[in-house]
């Protein structure tokens, strides 16, 4: 996730507006920043790898002259935080353009094809090959609309985007599938952003563009069409009435909730990783002698039920390890038959680096799962993967956490494919489900939100839960039970179901409240036989079921409905997300803030 802005003012200096803009942005990114303006028909560029500030401090990014302009602050997916990698990316003869949000899918194909008709790329970005893409276009004769037009018919993935250029000086084209885009419109000028805060403070009249639309934006006014059939579309400003701050979080309360339901978003871009690197991996994870699965926190849980994923479906044996307890519990195993597939968030994780460096000094394979491209988890890794999650602003992992389950659930169907071990229908099946995740997951979350508020109000005051689960889904508990306790302060037991009578049950009274994780699986009936003896001493029962399942919703005294039926394998990444629903909202009854939870930090850098 990265944000951008375009600015066309009818007088006055551009530069130091979209400065500003970006810093309204820095959340969405910083890894990174550029901006580029025309002025008397020249391009000028200034960008580099750091914050705004650092940057700034560098370059002064306000010196920069014309009325016209565009800016990106990077969150890097393609290519790690260099200076080459920063937006704008611009064609051959640097009269081009582009900043961008999004992933390019078919970026390598692209590439390869422009490469062969003799244009130079400099960055190692999915970006690039779009200013490349339109120099291509015009030099078949279409000016630079027709150009933008059709290259945006040639790519395939997820895009917002600004093209400047001295072709049109006096204009900006945009564009969006799937990633946000909003046009400002005032008296000054026409302004595009990723989103609303960037001009806020400039207007407060927007127009959403949809998925599929391109946008003309000059001084004085705008023109929308659709890109696939090239048709006018109508759409008057709104009137935006929030606060700067609720615009920040685009209109949500907290950064926490806005995570939450960007969930849907992040799993499409899982699903939009380079084949090359995933089957890299699984090439690797098949060629093991071992495979430690290592992190921490959210991290190890998204590990453990990897752990079920790699065994039911690719019959490979993982063994999820906490990255603290690694070298003492593992250390003196590993060796050069060993492979380490490391998980974290940041990439930054001492304990899980800690592990991985004593691996490589007993001569492991390491591999990396991260959300961030040049953190020191992908310079140590032999082979790593992005997540695409985007930076995640909520101490409390969300969306990271089932975008992790989306990535490494797809790396455990490539190994069963290179080992045959599951048929090829079962594969297409799977394959199905994974695409259909995003979907199911919209929908869960939207169907839970007022259960979860309703459930939190009904047992904020409650001192201490239960979550239970079998299978892959005492994953899902572990992680259930991490949420509500580094959000809402209330201590949390989880355990694998069949365990809950050695000693956990004994905490039972009227009244308790213990949440159950009840797929529609091969454990189904023995968790029933837990829940009745649950309710045979009081508990409160609170079910995460798939819908329409009459039978454990009638054992039930509170519910959750996941939409949709899934396979065993994939149910942690749609079953988890009413859990987080209800911790953030027992935190808000609390009248605590879910996004800086006491003694938490989001990158955990000590030992």
């Amino acid at each position: 996730m990265c944000g951008i802005f375009g600015c066309v003012l009818k007088e006055g200096k551009a530069a130091p507006l979209i400065h500003a803009a970006l810093k309204k942005l820095e959340y969405r990114g910083y890894d990174s920043v550029g901006e580029a303006t025309l002025f008397n028909g020249v391009m000028y560029i200034k960008k580099d790898q750091g914050k705004i500030d650092e940057v700034h401090r560098e370059l002064n990014l306000d010196d920069m002259e014309g009325s016209i302009g565009i800016g990106h602050t990077r969150w890097a997916t393609h290519g790690a935080p260099y200076k080459v990698n920063a937006h704008p990316h611009t064609d051959c003869a640097n009269r081009i353009a582009v900043v961008h949000n999004g992933i390019v899918e078919n970026f390598l194909e692209i590439r390869k094809e422009l490469e062969a008709l003799g244009h130079e790329f400099r960055s190692k970005t999915d970006t690039e090959v779009i200013p490349h893409l339109i120099e291509e276009n015009m030099k078949k004769g279409m000016n630079l609309i027709e150009a933008v037009h059709e290259t945006l018919k040639t790519i395939r993935g997820s895009y917002a985007i600004a093209v400047l250029s001295v072709f049109e000086p006096n204009t900006i084209i945009c564009a969006r599938n799937e990633s946000p885009l909003i046009i400002g419109v005032s008296e000054e000028g026409t302004y595009c952003a990723s989103d609303i805060p960037a001009f806020l403070p400039l207007t407060n009249k927007a127009v959403i563009l949809e998925n599929g639309e391109i946008a003309i934006i000059k001084s004085d006014k705008y023109e929308i069409w659709t890109i696939e059939d090239w048709k006018p579309v109508k759409r008057e400003p709104e009137v935006i009435k929030w606060t700067a701050e609720m615009a920040e979080k685009q209109g949500y309360p907290h950064f926490m909730i806005k995570e939450i339901y960007e969930q849907p978003r992040c799993l499409r871009d899982t699903l939009r990783l380079q084949d090359l690197y995933l089957d890299l991996m699984a090439t690797f994870l098949d060629r093991a002698g071992e495979v430690f699965l290592v992190a921490a926190g959210t991290s190890y849980h998204a590990c453990l039920a990897a752990s079920y994923m790699f065994s039911d479906l690719a019959f490979l044996a993982t063994h999820p390890v906490i990255s603290s307890e690694f070298i003492e519990q593992e250390g003196m195993a590993v060796n050069i038959n060993s492979t380490i597939l490391a998980v974290s968030q940041s990439g930054e994780t001492t304990d899980t680096l800690a592990a991985v460096d004593y691996a490589r000094n007993r001569a492991a394979t390491i591999l990396g799962l991260t959300n961030v491209v040049g953190s020191s988890l992908t310079r140590v890794s032999r082979v790593y993967i992005v997540q695409q999650s985007g930076p995640e602003i909520g101490v409390a992992a969300t969306k990271t956490f089932t975008s992790q389950l989306s990535v490494l659930a797809q790396l455990a169907l490539r190994v069963a494919k290179i080992r045959g071990k599951i048929g090829h229908r079962q594969i297409e099946e799977l394959e199905e489900k994974i695409r259909q995740m995003p979907d199911i997951v919209e929908k869960t979350i939207k169907k839970n939100d007022p259960v979860a508020r309703e459930v939190a109000k009904e047992f904020r005051d409650k001192q201490v839960f239960f979550f239970l689960g079998r299978g892959i889904s005492s994953a899902t508990a572990q992680e259930a039970r991490l949420k509500l306790m580094e959000i809402a302060y209330v201590p949390s037991i989880a355990y694998p179901a069949g365990e809950s009578k050695h000693g956990p049950i004994s905490l039972i009274e009227p009244g308790f409240p213990v949440v159950f994780i009840c797929p529609k699986d091969e454990t189904r009936k023995t968790i029933i036989g837990n829940i009745m003896e649950m309710k045979a001493r009081g508990a409160t029962i609170i079910s995460v079921i798939e819908e329409g399942d009459e039978e454990i919703k009638s054992l039930s005294d509170k519910y959750f409905e996941v939409a949709g039926s899934l396979p065993e394998m994939l149910t942690p990444i749609a079953f988890i997300t009413p859990l987080q629903l209800l911790a953030y909202y027992m935190a808000v009854e609390k009248g605590l803030n879910p996004d800086k939870p006491r003694n938490l930090a989001k990158s955990v850098t000590v030992k």
